[in-house]
């Protein structure tokens, strides 16, 4: 079995609001998984968060450096991605991702976790930071997070630069362009994000669109996109969550991405009080992907001098 198919074979499914949720668990060996296990007391959880269009594949190539670093490592396939439910009568949103993160988190006993993010999964993970923020205010450690990593992303509306693709599936012909995708197309646009000597083989492009389509996932594209216009309209909730954060930081930003790349980390300095930075300079939008041993290591050396 490819490593592909062994990271599928390999999933848990959950239920977020009706629909099955594909999850990866480092705890999960292919025995039958129990419902609502509780997390060992002081165990320390990460929850990895991906972005659009992909999914948890995402983490495969640093995945056994994470898990070999903390007890617990969860990474589902968000609602409409990947090997999850793709609903075609569904509001898609920010919010929902994040409640479908805390409900795994709070049905696996989970009370501390440490965030990786990347991309859209980045947004998800801000709404994640200013909930958190709302409950250490309210006096409620019902679910803390100890740490967040960014991977490139979105952070800032005033900073995203979106693909042709992006802006077409956002528009009043996203609909239709969403059905008329083909691979080719979808290649070429994931693979422009990527650094000049750091693009995906043709097997990955393959991969990232099997992911996408399946299960008639590409049909969903322009209603997953609308999460451009939900950072313009919660940018105040959002940016202010990195602006306030009381708990570590780190950002992990390719610098030749031309979605989120030198320009969006300048914009991060400039906002976040104390940035800390590690600038990737020959990589693109995928940091964990196109430099994963580097990637890895920042996050790592984050985690030992910062956090713990």
């Amino acid at each position: 079995m490819d490593e592909f198919a062994d990271w599928r074979a390999n999933g848990r499914r959950f239920t977020h609001r009706g629909h099955q949720i594909f999850w990866r668990d480092s705890a999960f060996h292919g025995t039958l998984p129990t419902a609502g296990e509780p997390g060992a007391a002081g165990e320390r959880a990460l929850l990895c968060v991906h972005g659009f269009p992909t999914a948890s594949w995402d983490w495969h190539r640093i995945w056994a450096g994470l898990c070999a670093e903390f007890d617990r490592v969860l990474a589902p396939d968000m609602i409409g991605f990947g090997w999850s439910a793709k609903p075609r009568d569904y509001e898609y949103s920010i919010f929902d991702q994040a409640d479908l993160h805390e409900q795994l988190l709070r049905e696996q006993g989970v009370r501390r976790v440490h965030v990786l993010a990347h991309d859209y999964g980045d947004t998800v993970a801000q709404e994640l930071l200013a909930r958190d923020s709302e409950r250490r205010a309210a006096g409620d450690d019902s679910l803390v997070l100890e740490s967040v990593c960014l991977l490139n992303g979105g952070l800032f509306p005033e900073t995203h630069r979106a693909r042709p693709i992006q802006k077409l599936l956002a528009g009043p012909l996203g609909p239709l362009l969403s059905l008329l995708a083909t691979e080719a197309t979808f290649a070429s646009s994931l693979a422009a994000v990527f650094g000049p000597d750091t693009k995906p083989s043709a097997a990955e492009l393959d991969q990232f669109w099997l992911l996408w389509c399946g299960r008639h996932g590409k049909r969903n594209g322009h209603k997953l996109i609308r999460y451009m216009a939900e950072r313009r309209a919660h940018r105040q909730r959002w940016v202010g969550a990195l602006e306030r954060a009381e708990i570590p930081l780190r950002l992990i930003d390719g610098l030749l991405d031309p979605v989120s790349g030198e320009h969006m980390v300048a914009r991060y300095r400039e906002l976040v009080p104390g940035a800390d930075v590690v600038e990737l300079a020959k990589v693109g939008h995928y940091p964990q992907l196109e430099a994963a041993q580097e990637t890895l290591e920042a996050f790592l050396e984050f985690h030992r001098t910062r956090v713990n």
